[in-house]
């Protein structure tokens, strides 16, 4: 971007390996019975980030809209109780009509609001771009420090029986110019991420006999995270928001704000301070077993999984805004007018394990000389995730009593003292359709799946029996462990946490009502939670195949032509169960800000009911056809092209990995746009792109191989230039709109993602910075009502890549470890060789500042030189 700048890039890798036999006195004195190899490795990486989000003005920040378009209104009388009437009466102004001047008085922006921009959580906007709207763009410069240390040994104990083993540690601190695993939008909070990460192999082989093996091995795997906050994300002394809970916030973090409508970015501080710890085990024993024209495999395995985790709860609170009162975000933030606010009452910290279990067995048949046959079967126990100490709970709609259905105080918060509840380790719960695991309900929470057979069948057919023409196919089942991802929130569920969530509420207050003014004496306002599907939890599962031919050209060449495709099922989803009725009429009162959403929810007592379930569907088919010439006059070429339709039902809105306001939870799993209609997000899935054309190569330049001139041919003959060219299309992308117009909950939170806009014209790709497609393509969606936007309609920018590098070997270095001397080679590689710029994310809210516009880059021109040095 001109005036801001280049971004800085430093990338170091430096390292050493050591290897041979193990040699003391007279053992090994042959050498042929013990080997070790040694490698260290570090890698610095110092690299500039790239940030550009929309960014209130100054001016705005003062309460000055003149010239941003928006028309600023006083928030209309039936959204306010008499208090809020009064205070816009004491400066003149009358409800439901505009600021004079698209201008905030001073004297009625929240001192909190205040407090926060003071305090530098929202960077300086540093340009403002084509369509009017300020940004701030760039960043600070991000360290990664990388270091990995390997070591093994083989040992051979006789000429039957041999064993290895190996071991891996790498230690990776990281700093992250933005709050980790959010949707932070500003480079003034950031993580320091430390990862060290563990794995060791010790495995056995035993020769039966010529024709039989039996190979006998253990496998460890593990990773400690730990994540700290950084920058600006304490609370600054005159910023006092009473939260909910008392005393749960560690360090004094500010809250988590996320601004929806013509911001649609956010600030995240989120549940950090934050620990991790998983160990992996493996026990497996294979047999392989050569009879005959058959080659037989048979095995199994068992593995043991333990996790240590802390919970993602917000223990410090979360806003959203979303433009409701006054037409902006940005202005019911200065006001202090939230549409939504949730925090919870603790963040706790859970022990899960699971077990799985495998057995196979394979035969590699050759038929004759011609055909050769794969058969195959493997089955999987699965058995779902379970916190050891059972301390994890999850809704059962058939356990739900309606006639214990909570009563509602006049401050809108529920009555402890009402139907519905129990009475937990001395606090009050609102537990009616809960029940705890271990307790009636499998310690999983969930029943088991134990019918999981794979099939494994394939052949490889030589066509005319002189090796010419090969025919190929295959077919394939694999199931996946849901490793516990979806069971980890969990464990913030009533009655071990809570985390009210309330609507139309105060900044300076959020037990207060904008609506009536009451304020709730306790927090006891419905619970979001988590929980899982009881009766749909299969394992996710998918059928893959292919069908190929390969036929050599010349000698030197090989052609291949296949169609390889997949369908996955059983996929995973989140969907809130207890998202209000399309039907209701109520939802007119909720998006207009009138009402609470959860005086209208199905399961009354209950915010969001996030459901995950195993309910998805993909598919992925394509033509991949490739050439491969191997070293024709010195050249070795590789092309490459596939032509693809991926499409799958997962929302577009995590997809795209652009969701304005606050996620509450940071899901693994998607939240279902409509959960009531899944198929609403059937599409061109993100990743779908209709062509890739990948070419590598390496090429033996010819210059001065034969000179006689010996200094001459040393330094300028034996290069070799090697490269990858890469063209693809754009990425499936789909335009996104606020949702708080369906009048189905707060928008950020975890029951809606995101609605889309309606097309009203023809989509057409200027291809600019500023329009990459023609944003007048569309309108919002009508009120109430999910947008005309089909899911993966818009196509993102492609990619036209060039990677190229040239290196040299230089041979036959006088070193006194050998007589053949050691061998150096120095490599010049750069990426992104002819410095094309190419856009990378495109700005997709409708209702947000610089929809179509593109946004970030993929990476410039980077040059980097390597040595290598080898003895």
């Amino acid at each position: 971007l001109a005036g801001q700048p280049k971004p800085v890039l430093r990338f170091n890798t430096y390292g050493f390996n050591l290897g041979g036999p193990v040699v003391i006195g007279k053992y090994n004195k042959d050498r042929n019975k013990t080997f070790f190899f040694y490698n260290m490795e570090w890698r610095a990486i110092r690299q500039g980030q790239s940030l550009n989000a929309v960014d209130p003005s100054l001016a705005e920040r003062t309460g000055d809209f003149n010239g941003t378009g928006l028309t600023i209104k006083v928030p209309a009388a039936n959204l306010l109780s008499a208090a809020q009437i009064a205070r816009f009466a004491q400066v003149g102004l009358t409800p439901g009509q505009p600021f004079p001047g698209d201008k905030i008085p001073a004297s009625l922006i929240d001192p909190n609001a205040a407090a926060f921009l003071a305090s530098g959580a929202l960077p300086a906007p540093n340009f403002v771009d084509s369509s009017g709207v300020s940004r701030f763009e760039g960043g600070g410069t991000l360290p990664t420090n990388v270091r990995e240390e390997l070591a093994r040994i083989d040992h051979r104990v006789s000429d039957k029986f041999s064993i290895f083993g190996h071991f891996l540690a790498e230690q990776v601190s990281q700093t992250s110019g933005t709050s980790m695993w959010s949707g932070d939008s500003y480079p003034t909070v950031g993580s320091s991420f430390g990862n060290p990460a563990y794995s060791a192999v010790v495995r056995a082989a035993y020769t039966i006999n010529p024709n039989l093996l039996s190979e006998a091995s253990f496998n460890y795997n593990g990773n400690r995270i730990s994540i700290t906050p950084t920058g600006i994300y304490k609370a600054p002394s005159n910023f006092n928001v009473p939260g909910f809970f008392s005393g749960v916030n560690a360090d004094n973090r500010l809250p988590n704000i996320g601004w929806a409508g013509e911001l649609g970015t956010n600030y995240q501080v989120n549940w950090q301070p934050w620990t991790n710890r998983a160990d992996d085990y493996q026990w497996r024993e294979d047999l392989s077993w050569q009879h005959g024209r058959h080659e037989l495999k048979f095995g199994g395995s068992y593995m043991l999984y333990y996790k240590s985790q802390e919970t993602f709860t917000l223990t410090n609170g979360a806003f959203n805004f979303n433009g409701q009162y006054t037409g902006s975000a940005f202005a019911d933030f200065l006001l202090g007018y939230a549409q939504n606010y949730q925090q919870a009452n603790l963040q706790d910290s859970g022990i899960w394990h699971n077990q799985s279990y495998a057995f196979y067995t394979q035969d590699n048949w050759r038929v004759n000389d011609r055909l050769t046959l794969n058969l195959g079967l493997r089955w999987e126990g699965l058995p779902h995730t379970y916190e050891i100490n059972n301390r994890m709970s999850n809704f059962y709609p058939n356990l739900y009593n309606p006639a214990l259905a909570p009563s509602h105080l006049t401050d809108g918060s529920l009555n402890p003292n009402g139907p519905g509840f129990q009475i937990y380790k001395g606090e009050p719960y609102y537990l009616n359709g809960i029940a705890i695991a271990g307790q009636s309900v499998p310690s999983g929470l969930v029943q088991n799946t134990w019918n999981n057979w794979a099939p494994r069948i394939g052949f490889a057919w030589d066509l005319t029996g002189k090796g010419k023409t090969v025919i190929r196919a295959g077919f394939g089942r694999m199931y996946e462990r849901v490793q516990g991802n979806d069971m980890y929130n969990m464990l913030g569920d009533p009655p071990f946490a809570f985390a009210p969530n309330v609507s139309n509420v105060l900044l300076s207050n959020p037990s207060t009502s904008i609506l009536t003014g009451q304020t709730a004496a306790s927090p006891i306002g419905p619970a979001g939670i988590t929980v899982l599907s009881y009766g749909n939890y299969k394992s996710p599962v998918s059928n893959q195949w292919s069908f190929s031919v390969q036929h050599q050209l010349f000698t030197r060449g090989v052609l291949s032509l296949a169609y390889v495709g997949n369908v996955n099922n059983h996929q995973s989803v989140a969907r809130d169960i207890n998202t209000p009725f399309l039907n209701n009429p109520l939802r007119t009162q909720v998006a207009a800000g009138q009402l609470d959403v959860n005086l209208i929810r199905p399961y009354a007592g209950f915010a969001q009911i996030l459901q995950y379930e195993d309910s998805e569907n993909s598919s992925y088919h394509s033509l991949q056809t490739s050439l491969r010439i191997e070293a024709f006059q010195g050249l070795t070429l590789q092309l490459a092209y596939t032509f693809s339709k991926a499409i799958s039902e997962t929302p577009a809105g995590t997809e795209n990995n652009g969701i304005p306001g606050t996620n509450l939870g940071q899901l693994d799993l998607q939240t279902a746009t409509n959960p009531y209609n899944l198929k609403y997000d059937k599409g061109l899935s993100a990743y779908d792109r209709t062509n890739v054309a990948v070419i590598n190569y390496i090429y033996e330049l010819p210059f001065l191989k034969g000179s006689t001139n010996k200094p001459l041919r040393t330094a300028l003959g034996g290069w070799q230039l090697s490269g990858i060219t890469t063209f693809e299309s754009g990425l499936a992308l789909t335009p996104l709109y606020d949702c708080s117009s369906l009048g189905l909950g707060p928008c950020g939170s975890p029951d809606n993602v995101a609605n889309r806009p309606s097309v009203v014209g023809p989509v057409t790709y200027p291809k600019t910075q500023q329009q990459w497609f023609n944003p007048a393509a569309f309108t919002a969606p009508a009120p109430l009502q999910f947008g005309t936007s089909g899911k993966g309609i818009l196509r993102g920018p492609g990619m036209n890549n060039w990677n190229l590098s040239m290196f040299k070997d230089f041979r036959g270095i006088p070193w006194f470890t050998n007589k053949e001397g050691a061998d150096l080679q120095f490599r010049v590689e750069t990426f992104n060789t002819f410095n094309h710029t190419q856009f990378d994310q495109i700005s997709l809210y409708q209702n947000a500042g610089g929809f179509g516009s593109a946004v970030t880059t993929f990476d410039p021109r980077v040059l980097q030189f390597g040595l290598k040095f080898k003895f």
